[in-house]
């Protein structure tokens, strides 16, 4: 079992009923043992200011899928949850899954990166990490805390 922690959004529609459903679908799947989840919340968009808040929190998983089996399981959560991958980047979304750690695993294939790419530059993503394990590190850029505080101090 590798441990994998996945970021989630969502400024659509009912956010915190929408998050709630989609780690219920996770845990749902008999590869995926939902450990532990962070608050909930509210963040300002990123890179696409025109739209509304969004919630974000963090799960930490305990999986036997391979990292692309666990995007795929992702990516058919945010489906059967509503999620359309139209209009702007950064757009408006009924929920995002993002899988932003898993283990200490670095890869860069076609459409999946671990860590993910931006992890290192986002508070909202940071922030729920941080809740649910302190000493976390992202490899390749350091303790989770670390890279948070650096994010405070340059803002």
């Amino acid at each position: 079992m590798a441990r994998a922690y996945i970021g989630l959004g969502a400024n659509l529609g009912d956010r915190a009923a929408t998050l709630t459903r989609a780690i219920d679908l996770l845990g749902d799947r008999s590869e995926i043992d939902v450990v532990a989840v962070s608050s909930f919340r509210e963040t300002d968009p990123v890179g696409y200011l025109d739209q509304p808040p969004f919630l974000n929190a963090a799960v930490a998983v305990d999986t036997s899928l391979a990292p692309s089996a666990l995007l795929a399981t992702m990516l058919e959560v945010e489906r059967e949850l509503g999620r359309v991958r139209e209009g702007p980047r950064y757009g408006p979304r009924t929920v995002d899954l993002d899988l932003l750690l898993l283990d200490d695993v670095v890869l860069d294939e076609p459409g999946l990166e671990l860590p993910h790419p931006r992890l290192h530059e986002r508070a909202f993503a940071l922030e729920p990490l941080a809740e649910l394990d302190p000493d976390l590190v992202v490899p390749g850029h350091g303790p989770v805390r670390q890279l948070l505080l650096s994010l405070q101090s340059s803002a």
